[in-house]
């Protein structure tokens, strides 16, 4: 029997990537992870987000234990592929890196100015840290040494304009088999979810499908615009490489 294939999805936060989840979650042959190093981030940095208290009973506190999670134990459910959502800003430094070359590495990104404005809907507090985008190119440039090429980009926004195109497309990059299961689902809470999504994933609970693409947003206050224009080198240089659609 051949190895499952192991996904580490990079994205930051409000970027479809619980979105994204449910797609692959709804393959019959895929078992779901979400955020695997949200405990061992908080307690690394000593952050504070909501439902604090709940996020570490429920995970390992230690990436070390994390990763042996997402690398040598057995596939939840037995599945063949194993997807795994990540938060690029959960990479503090002291979570381990090197275990990134056992998997199978794609970048899931978002114009910084979309994240910014969405994010600041669910946080009073905002920071270029939070939003990921650099920590995503560093572990971009990390993959690009592993792999010797760029991984797998998708861009959320291009992904909403034709989803089967870009999950074919994805998926070919991936070395899996696309599915048109992927892009329709059961609305409300999944086995997968962390126990956070009461908090972050209310429109996701309501949805069964991609929707529709998104308008940009009508502005950002200085102080948020300026984060983006920080942040957009970084997210450039990741978009350069984004996959294009496939037609069936």
């Amino acid at each position: 029997m051949s190895e499952p294939v192991r996904i580490a999805m990079w994205s930051g936060p409000r970027n479809l990537s619980t979105t994204m989840m449910r797609s692959f979650g709804a393959r019959p042959d895929t078992a779901c992870v979400d955020e695997p190093f949200y405990a061992a981030y908080l307690i690394s940095t000593g952050t504070v987000h909501p439902m604090q208290e709940d996020i570490l009973a429920a995970q390992p506190h230690s990436g070390v234990d994390v990763v042996h999670q997402l690398t040598k134990a057995p596939v939840p459910g037995g599945k063949r592929v194993f997807y795994q959502k990540h938060m690029t800003h959960h990479m503090a430094p002291a979570i381990p890196r090197s275990w990134m070359g056992q998997v199978t590495n794609a970048f899931l990104i978002r114009d910084p100015a979309r994240v910014l404005a969405s994010y600041a809907r669910k946080m009073e507090e905002v920071s270029l840290e939070a939003i990921g985008v650099q920590q995503q190119a560093e572990l971009f440039d990390r993959v690009c040494q592993i792999r010797g090429e760029a991984p797998p980009v998708i861009d959320s926004d291009d992904i909403l304009a034709d989803p089967p195109g870009m999950l074919r497309a994805l998926c070919a990059a991936l070395g899996i088999a696309y599915t048109d299961a992927m892009l329709s689902w059961q609305a409300g809470p999944k086995q997968e979810d962390g126990v956070w999504a009461p908090h972050w994933y209310d429109a996701v609970w309501q949805s069964t499908g991609f929707g529709e693409p998104r308008p940009a947003p009508l502005g950002l206050p200085s102080d948020l615009m300026a984060l983006a224009d920080e942040a957009r080198d970084s997210h450039e240089a990741i978009a350069a490489h984004r996959l294009t659609p496939l037609t069936a």
